[in-house]
């Protein structure tokens, strides 16, 4: 039988993203960050190939931001409340890091595969921001998805996107939980 670490299974059997709209500060400083930024890089990443990289935004880079989303969502022709929803992130946000997917030519690696990695990394930041006692919240949404926004906002290049921008902060309110997946309904055993 394996080593059990029961408080690490309890941590993520019990895990609960908090909503970014209820992190306020403090948030983690440069100090604090570095050492969740190093467990997220510790994700699945076949071929070793990084495929990801990071971009903190702090509070200051909030604002702007928050304008390129209302320019780029009028641009677009969204209504006022995928609008508001897209910048909501920004006007409200403290500190975020940007997981922003990187393809590398790879012979051995297909991108789906570099895909998947970064959406580890994600969910590793997430977990670890959790773990460390933060509030923290992983989103994506329109703005997430439109070339403009991840060009002009984050300067990404032709063979980048955003896989996730993850707030943290601290949590000034307790989400309910919600209803978990039956998992008896959605295991096959062979």
């Amino acid at each position: 039988m394996p080593d059990l670490n029961a408080d690490a299974l309890q941590f993520l059997q019990t895990r609960r993203s908090r909503p970014a709209k209820t992190l306020g500060l403090p948030v983690p400083d440069q100090t604090a960050l570095m050492p969740l930024l190093t467990a997220a890089a510790r994700s699945p990443d076949h071929g070793k190939l990084e495929p990801w990289r990071f971009i903190v935004i702090d509070r200051a880079a909030m604002g702007p931001l928050a304008e390129l989303a209302q320019a780029r969502g009028t641009a677009l022709g969204l209504d006022a409340e995928q609008i508001q929803k897209g910048r909501g992130q920004f006007d409200l946000g403290q500190l975020a890091v940007v997981v922003v997917e990187v393809h590398k030519p790879s012979e051995k690696i297909p991108a789906l595969e570099q895909t998947y990695s970064a959406g580890a990394v994600c969910l590793a930041l997430l977990n670890a921001a959790l773990a460390a006692g933060w509030g923290a919240n992983w989103l994506s949404g329109w703005v997430s998805h439109d070339r403009d926004f991840q060009t002009q906002g984050f300067g990404l290049e032709a063979h980048e996107r955003i896989a996730g921008i993850i707030h943290i902060g601290t949590e000034t309110s307790a989400p309910p939980d919600r209803p978990r997946p039956d998992i008896e309904a959605l295991t096959t055993w062979l």
